[in-house]
């Protein structure tokens, strides 16, 4: 019987004393987690957080046992960002990162499965965290506006702390930035599979209902299909290569000209951007709220 398991979580809001060196920093208004994780130029990397994500095999594993991933593909992420920011931006932060810790509390393997696994297992639990701390950093640096040095470490002390307001064990965080590179490398290297979920996702996924405003008859006869292509081929094109190689997908030089054209394109398209238009719903919420209170 194979098993995921590893040391519990501990109770919300306590100190997991095992762990003196992690030195988190605020992540208030004011912070870099403030200021890049509500960049809407993140939902470009949705489908890659995604796959990154499904490519751990207990990830997979609870999506096939506890969702309807293959009848609403990106539903399951989607749906998460809103709340996983909500950890960040919520006034009440803490309680919001301890319901999203307790709405995975069921999420385990069915009795006698040869695969064992739970959602709340620290090391799959931080898994998940770290590709939205990843896609953050990468979000900045794909689009021209790369953090430096100094501020990758600073990113990373505040992901600490925000790793601590889901009460999770500490066990699996890495102490520093370097140490989160290693870490990310190792799971690329060792953990992550081409699992059926993640091959899914860049390969198969459907949208089947059409945007707001699109034509039902036009949506079936061209959209659907631009759509999810479009929005695989996106997926393919950011995914780190060591991911891309794990799955199988074939990456050719016209490939990377025509990501690399992308790339252009969208770091020009962002000077026409609004301002009201280049954050996230709850961190333009919370922005709106401490205007009025200032």
């Amino acid at each position: 019987m194979t098993t995921h398991e590893s040391s519990p979580s501990v109770t919300a809001g306590s100190v997991d004393h095992r762990r003196p060196d992690l030195v988190g920093l605020p992540i208030g208004p004011g912070s870099l987690t403030w200021r890049i994780n509500g960049d809407s130029r993140a939902l470009l990397l949705i489908g890659r957080t995604g796959v990154l994500q499904n490519m751990h095999p207990a990830v997979s594993q609870a999506l096939l046992d506890h969702s309807n991933y293959f009848a609403d593909p990106i539903g399951r992420i989607s749906r998460s960002i809103p709340q996983i920011l909500g950890v960040i931006y919520d006034e009440d932060h803490d309680g919001m990162g301890v319901r999203v810790r307790d709405w995975h509390q069921p999420i385990r393997a069915k009795a006698g499965a040869d695969y064992q696994y739970r959602a709340l297992d620290p090391s799959v639990f931080y898994w998940t965290h770290a590709t939205f701390v990843e896609a953050a950093i990468e979000t900045q640096r794909l689009w021209g506006t790369a953090l430096t040095r100094g501020e990758l470490e600073r990113y990373y002390r505040e992901s600490i702390t925000w790793w601590r307001r889901y009460g999770m064990s500490m066990a699996p965080v890495p102490e520093n930035y370097d140490a989160f590179r290693r870490y990310w490398d190792e799971m690329l290297a060792n953990e992550l599979q081409a699992t059926p979920v993640a091959i899914d996702a860049v390969e198969t996924a459907t949208m089947p209902t059409p945007p707001p405003g699109v034509p039902a008859a036009v949506w079936n006869a061209v959209g659907e299909r631009a759509a999810v292509f479009g929005a695989q081929w996106i997926t393919k094109a950011t995914l780190p290569p060591a991911a891309r190689e794990i799955l199988g997908i074939r990456w050719t030089r016209r490939d990377e000209r025509l990501a690399r054209a992308y790339v252009r394109s969208v770091r020009l398209a962002w000077h026409a951007v609004p301002p009201r238009a280049r954050r996230l719903p709850r961190a333009a919420e919370a922005d709106r709220r401490l205007a009025l209170a200032a």
